[in-house]
């Protein structure tokens, strides 16, 4: 019988004062016993509330049935059933939002581990060599190009794949697997799992290419004189800066920059890479999103004196994830909140040397529900700062769009589309970050299979 009333387990994770100054993976993998006693918790709900909130469809009670059973082979076979990124998405999924956020015993017990469980069943089945090929259907003779090697784009090949078209990935960049290798810290996704994941979709027969910035390399319009069809997933690279006076001066970055600096040229390890990064005694990271934690997590093991995450509305605003701000504060991150950066500071070399602030007070709900912050007079003060790292948000970079005019935008630059996920271009497809203009691995990937199944659809029509 289940066992629902017991503690949930969260995880064993690196202390703060150790992990502060590494950039090991934080949480640790539960061990057998751990796992099992987290699966019996679960009831197994007969429509469950978990499944049905899991935007990529993963057959949750399922796979922690086999957990609870010991058959991690069977747990994630079942898994890549919906989802071919199981230890990707155990990691950085925001399941507080999905599939934890709507279990059953979330009020009373404290909801199932499922994030966890995910991680487990895949790390295990990789270590045991559990892990298979998933099947692909007959060739069909189609050819589709993927622009980009995020999660979005992995999600559509694969997908493309299992339905047995030929298909080619293209990335911009020397590495694979876009925001999830410059974007998102080895702290919290280490660089072997997004390998490993990638290298599972290769096992299908998909082709992966670097090097190719697509507006530039070559165009969409020439990708569908060689491609039966096109989906872009290139995301949203192209960040958002203040506009304030300073911003353009020795020690500013926007997080998209520094992250991949940190991240992919593992500027840290330097003088042993060939990147450098430099940042001074005091770190101001303006944005409370997901990557403004991930910006100020990584500032910290650099070792300054203090990091400091300005926000222009109150904590209650924060968009990032709750443990992502949890694990900021436990390292050391300061969090100072309703401020409005007015003007960059510099010394006589044009180098940073401080950041001006109003402080403000919220006023009305804005469209999305958050009250707005209004600046109060009088209230100016500066911030020490060495470097200043804005992370206020991203939009798509404008090249596809520039040099394909057929693709219609709106005016947040996102490409349009209409009820049935098709651009303006016949044949091209799209999904994640440029349809979104910023948001999660798990919609990226939502939207990768949703259009997946749509360009089956249209080739088999052509």
């Amino acid at each position: 019988m289940p066992n629902p009333s017991a503690p949930r387990h969260p995880g064993t994770q690196q202390v703060p004062e150790v992990r502060k100054h590494n950039f090991d993976e934080v949480a640790q993998i539960f061990t057998e016993d751990e796992a099992r006693a987290e699966a019996d918790r679960c009831l197994h709900c007969k429509n469950a509330r978990c499944q049905a909130n899991c935007p990529v469809g993963v057959q949750i009670p399922d796979f922690i049935a086999y957990v609870k059973e010991g058959k991690i082979g069977e747990a994630v076979s079942k898994i890549m059933e919906t989802s071919l990124l199981p230890a990707i998405c155990g990691r950085v999924c925001p399941q507080e939002k999905h599939c934890e956020g709507n279990c059953i015993l979330k009020e009373k017990f404290g909801s199932v581990n499922i994030g966890m469980l995910e991680r487990y069943t895949a790390d295990t089945a990789r270590k045991q060599g559990l892990l298979k090929t998933p099947q692909t259907a007959p060739k069909t003779g189609k050819k589709v190009a993927c622009i980009g090697s995020g999660p979005s784009s992995i999600a559509a090949a694969a997908e493309l794949a299992r339905a047995g078209h030929d298909v080619t990935v293209f990335e911009a960049l020397h590495a694979f697997g876009g925001v999830l290798r410059y974007g998102i810290p080895s702290f919290r996704l280490p660089r072997e799992v997004i390998d490993h994941e990638i290298e599972t979709v290769k096992s299908m027969g998909v082709k992966f290419v670097p090097d190719v910035l697509v507006g530039a390399t070559q165009t969409v319009q020439e990708l569908l004189n060689e491609f039966d069809a096109v989906y872009v997933g290139s995301g949203a690279g192209l960040p958002t800066m203040t506009g304030i006076p300073g911003e353009n001066a020795v020690g500013v970055y926007s997080a998209n920059e520094f992250l991949t600096r940190i991240n992919l040229m593992q500027a840290y390890k330097f003088p042993q890479t060939d990147t450098p990064i430099k940042i001074g005694k005091h770190v101001i990271v303006l944005g409370a999103g997901n990557s403004a934690m991930d910006a100020a997590r990584c500032a910290m093991r650099l070792g300054p004196d203090t990091v400091t995450v300005a926000y222009r509305r109150s904590a209650a605003e924060m968009p990032a994830r709750a443990a992502e701000v949890e694990h900021a504060k436990e390292e050391g991150v300061n969090f100072e909140f309703l401020l409005t950066p007015k003007e960059v500071l510099t010394d006589e070399t044009g180098r940073v040397n401080g950041l001006k602030f109003t402080r403000n007070e919220l006023g009305e709900p804005d469209a999305k529900g958050r009250r707005r912050p209004v600046e109060i007079p009088g209230s100016e003060f500066i911030m020490k700062a060495d470097t200043i790292i804005v992370a206020i948000g991203q939009r798509p970079n404008p090249i596809i769009a520039k040099t394909t005019p057929q693709l219609k935008t709106t005016e947040r630059g996102v490409l349009e589309m209409d009820a049935n996920g098709k651009t303006s271009l016949p044949g091209v497809y799209a999904g994640g970050d440029i349809i979104r203009g910023g948001a999660t691995v798990l919609l990226a990937m939502k939207d990768g299979i949703e259009a997946a199944k749509r360009m089956n659809a249209y080739l088999e029509e052509k």
